[in-house]
């Protein structure tokens, strides 16, 4: 079924708020992405959205939870925020940022390890990680906190792998296949699986967010850090993207792989508004770079923000 054929189930309180979330699912229609969509004020608890309980890959998504995690076994003392990690490239995780794109081994704590997989969603970082916390244990403390709508199954390079597994190292025929699957409805890249992949709902991203930025999740000091942290990402193009003034902060982490454009996070008004948003986005061409979908995107943004301030 193409994206255009698809018939999204928006959500919304009051009629204006159901309008915006039609209009944000059919101008992301029009440009060939499917997806969902959710954006919730946090003190009103007013929100919009579409198709916000489908369960979605998140490429670096994941490792917003991943950061929670981490930051939480520091705060209990179960790890050193400052313990030295060496990261060889000759072994590390593939990626075009941070630690993933070095030439030498480095040496990195592990507190800014996390700083590097947030701020530039640096790979090699994110396994790093992995190899203190393992994929399961992740996992496991996600269920025990009950975010039931987000799973970590795999390290970051295993989307690279499996990859590389369906089409070599030919990445484009691997975008390719990413998108005659979505059409189809099939996944031979596995971690593009719902079922096999780190995956979530933009209702339970939006819902973690919540539970972090309200301190109802891990401990504060863990919560508080990973605020600050998200407040470092480099990457404002999507959401962000029209939300750039002075009395406005934006806290976030978007996810690409293929033909996957995600971000999650929570704009903050000087004012005391705050919203937590979460998009999720599919599309349907064959390109590495659509800088229509992430203006898409920063549209869907800054509609639901106006939309959901208070007056």
């Amino acid at each position: 079924m193409s994206a255009v054929e698809h018939r999204p189930v928006c959500t919304g309180g009051r009629g204006g708020l159901l309008d915006v979330a039609e209009s944000v699912a059919a101008d992301w229609a029009a440009l060939g992405v499917r997806g969902s969509f959710l954006a919730r004020n946090l003190d009103t608890g007013e929100q919009l959205g579409f198709d916000v309980d489908v369960p979605t890959p998140l490429a670096s998504v994941a490792k917003v939870p991943l950061a929670l995690v981490v930051l939480d076994r520091i705060a209990s003392g179960e790890l050193d925020a400052a313990h030295p990690v060496t990261v060889d490239p000759g072994t590390s995780s593939v990626g075009p940022t941070g630690l993933a794109a070095f030439r030498h081994p480095a040496t990195v704590a592990v507190g800014d390890l996390v700083l590097l997989m947030l701020s530039v969603s640096d790979n090699a970082a994110a396994d790093a990680l992995f190899g203190l916390v393992p994929v399961r244990e992740v996992d496991a403390r996600l269920r025990a906190w009950g975010c039931d709508g987000v799973r970590v199954r795999h390290r970051m390079n295993h989307l690279y792998e499996c990859a590389a597994g369906a089409a070599g190292n030919d990445f484009s025929l691997a975008l390719e296949l990413a998108v005659r699957d979505e059409r189809a409805g099939r996944h031979t890249i596995e971690t593009l699986d719902p079922a096999r992949g780190n995956t979530g709902s933009a209702a339970a991203l939006v819902a973690l967010l919540e539970r972090v930025w309200c301190d109802e999740i891990a401990v504060p000091p863990a919560t508080a850090e990973l605020r600050r942290m998200m407040g470092h990402q480099v990457f404002t193009q999507r959401l962000a993207g029209e939300l750039r003034t002075d009395t406005l902060r934006w806290s976030g982490k978007t996810g690409t792989f293929l033909h996957l454009r995600h971000e999650i996070g929570v704009v903050e008004a000087d004012h005391g508004d705050r919203v937590a948003m979460a998009a999720l986005t599919r599309s349907d061409r064959r390109a590495g770079l659509a800088p229509d979908i992430d203006l898409a995107i920063a549209d869907a943004g800054r509609e639901a923000f106006e939309a959901l301030r208070s007056r």
